[in-house]
């Protein structure tokens, strides 16, 4: 079973989705004239935009920042500490360099699908709601395809990503407690369902606070890290450089294996393109699509650059990536425990227990917003919280490793191709929407507004922008 997946990867992966991904990204960074280099203040400053509110009476709504938070709970999770782990021992460190290519260039990529989600969003009883399949629907109108969509996504996230961050979470407590896998997956699922029963705003609020607290506590670790071995940072920083050119071999193979492993677990980082954070960008209340645009493409930069990039220096400076019994979780652990003590795995257990379970509540509002387009029966959305937020995390907790992230990159490269062929569709209305905003900017206008007037052709599919 986990060899014809292997091999269904390796075909996905090595001969379609890595050239498509850079491909899009690159002419997305192009086509919105680099707005991921250029706007990064405007993104900080959106962090604190106010919740623009409605008139539906009972309405409540997410914020810019709530949104940014669930979206980087799900992206800062097991791929930054695991992920880029295994990046590392099986494509050699040349894999963070394509980690960060991808990122860079992929945040456009995020940008255009975001702005997407959030023009094409609907009223919902209790928030708003939206993402790929409202888009595929409304803008391409192929039903059949956002259907595809909102199986597979539902597929990727709410089943096959939370199996992964239970699996971690639990190799993370045997490894640095001794605790067994079975107690600790029993105590996940428990208090996941606890939390995805309360639905989205339970889940923006958890986030919110969970997000913050981990991502800077990690943050500070590494730096104190770097700083302790600056001396080796010159020597590190080349050898990420050389091994991604294949100037120096690397672990798993030569440059196919180093670009194809950096690309991969970059994009489960970072999940630019892939079609899961527009969901939860639909959710947010703001004035203007393109501010949702520009605060995604702000969490992908924070993922990767930051977040995977404490956890590749820290294993690099170790020097344990070359063992080649060491992988996932337990190498990054064993690379902290290398440079702080004793300490450095219980540390990791903590933070992984913080950033994947985040992901697991994140993931699973991703299943839900789908669940949602394709049904309103309440049976149907209650048996998935009860697989997303039980059965799949304690399947998780008692899988192998390699299993579990094989059907992952699996249903990942199913996932992105779907969305790609969306938003590479619909990618004009993006444009002229960040046009438009930029426009107004140059105008003095502060908080730039959109009205589906402004698109005429769409003014009908166009729910939210009255």
């Amino acid at each position: 079973m986990n060899e014809l997946i292997t091999e269904l990867n390796d075909v996905l992966w090595g001969y379609l989705l890595v050239g498509v991904l850079i491909a899009c990204g690159l002419w997305f960074t192009w086509r919105t004239r680099f707005v991921q280099f250029r706007m990064v203040g405007e993104m900080l400053r959106l962090l604190g935009d106010q919740v623009v509110t409605s008139h539906q009476q009972g309405h409540r709504h997410v914020s810019s920042f709530q949104a940014f938070a669930v979206s980087v709970a799900t992206r800062v999770g097991t791929g930054n500490l695991a992920g880029v782990a295994t990046a590392i021992a099986v494509g050699g460190p040349g894999a963070v360099f394509w980690m960060w290519m991808i990122a860079l260039i992929g945040s456009a990529t995020a940008f255009v699908e975001s702005t997407l989600a959030q023009l094409f969003k609907r009223h919902h009883s209790d928030s708003f709601i939206g993402g790929p399949a409202y888009y595929i629907k409304k803008g391409l109108h192929k039903n059949w395809m956002a259907v595809l969509f909102a199986i597979l996504i539902t597929l990727t996230f709410g089943l096959s990503y939370n199996s992964i961050q239970a699996n971690t979470i639990c190799n993370a407590m045997q490894q640095a407690f001794g605790w067994s896998p079975l107690w600790v997956g029993l105590a996940l699922a428990t208090l996941a369902l606890l939390i995805v029963f309360g639905g989205i705003h339970r889940i923006a609020r958890v986030s919110s606070i969970l997000v913050p607290l981990m991502a800077v506590g990690y943050f500070l670790l590494a730096v104190v890290i770097i700083v302790m071995n600056i001396g080796q940072m010159p020597h590190i920083l080349r050898l990420i450089v050389e091994s991604a050119f294949g100037l120096e071999q690397a672990v798993g193979g030569g440059l196919g294996a180093t670009m194809m492993n950096g690309i991969k677990r970059g994009l489960f980082s970072n999940e630019a393109g892939e079609g899961s954070a527009p969901n939860v960008a639909a959710t947010a209340a703001v004035s203007h699509p393109v501010k949702q645009g520009l605060i995604q493409a702000l969490g992908v930069m924070t993922d990767t650059l930051f977040v995977c990039s404490c956890t590749a220096f820290i294993i690099l400076i170790s020097g344990l990536y070359q063992s080649p019994e060491m992988n996932g979780i337990v190498l990054t652990q064993s690379a902290l425990q290398s440079e702080v003590g004793a300490i450095g795995p219980v540390f990791v257990a903590v933070a992984i227990l913080l950033f994947a379970f985040s992901s697991i509540i994140g993931n699973y509002y991703y299943g839900e917003a789908n669940i949602r387009f394709m049904t309103d029966n309440r049976w149907v959305l209650t048996i998935f919280r009860i697989f997303s937020g039980g059965v799949v995390v304690m399947f998780g907790a008692l899988a192998t490793l390699d299993l579990v992230w094989s059907l992952g990159d699996l249903c990942m490269a199913m996932l992105t191709a779907c969305n790609l062929i969306a938003i590479v569709l619909l990618g004009r209305y993006a444009f002229r929407l960040l046009d438009d905003y930029r426009q107004q900017k140059r105008q003095g206008i502060k908080e730039p507004t959109f009205h589906r007037s402004q698109l005429p052709e769409l003014a009908e599919e166009l729910e939210c922008w009255d």
